[in-house]
């Protein structure tokens, strides 16, 4: 399976209660199916500065913001693949830029003990990976005191349109969030971000 890691598209969301999601998947079956992996558990530790430079300059809403995280599908150890991704959003549309590496590289690589051979050793696309990686120094070299700031987790269901795989639209439940044990190592959990009986629907078009 080719792993995608450019993205460009519009991204917006919604806040739809139980019955809301029922009825809008009932509709949406007609023209779209559901993503390959089903249901799965995404983990999300995000990065940012010791006063929360990132999200206090997201939460102003911006023409640009921009954050760095790593993602998993799993849980992770040292040796899972893992995403280190860059998104940022500039007057509507969403710019991500990922790679793949190992748990333990990705850590090492944003906290600023990077060596190269390993990463040498888990590259696919040689030039891609490159840009990504000078992205990635950028934004490590702007914002120097970058660490570990919040993890993330939910339950998401994708799917995607029959005739256009780039249209998507997922729903995320559980969603949890913590400040402590800062590690896709670490299992889920943390405090509820949605009330019971709510999800977040997100629509991506690219």
């Amino acid at each position: 399976m080719t792993v995608q890691k450019v993205f460009a598209r519009s991204e917006v969301k919604y806040l739809v209660s139980d019955k809301q999601r029922e009825l809008i998947e009932n509709e949406m079956l007609r023209w779209m199916r559901p993503d390959e992996f089903g249901r799965s558990t995404v983990r999300s530790l995000y990065y940012d500065t010791p006063d929360h430079l990132l999200i206090r300059r997201s939460l102003a809403a911006p023409v640009y913001k921009e954050k760095l995280r790593l993602r998993s599908y799993k849980q992770a150890d040292e040796t899972f693949p893992v995403y280190a991704e860059i998104k940022k959003k500039y007057d509507g549309v969403v710019y991500k830029r990922r790679c793949r590496m190992t748990n333990a590289a990705a850590e090492a690589y944003l906290s600023g003990g990077w060596q190269d051979g390993p990463y040498k050793n888990e590259q696919e696309d040689n030039t891609l990976d490159a840009q990504v990686m000078k992205e990635l120094d950028f934004m490590l070299s702007r914002y120097k005191t970058l660490a570990p700031a919040a993890f993330v987790s939910c339950e998401r269901e994708a799917f995607y349109a029959v005739d256009d795989h780039e249209f998507r639209i997922t729903f995320d439940d559980n969603i949890l969030g913590r400040d402590t044990d800062l590690s896709l190592t670490e299992g889920i959990g943390g405090l509820k971000l949605l009330p019971d009986g709510q999800s977040l629907m997100e629509i991506k078009a690219g």
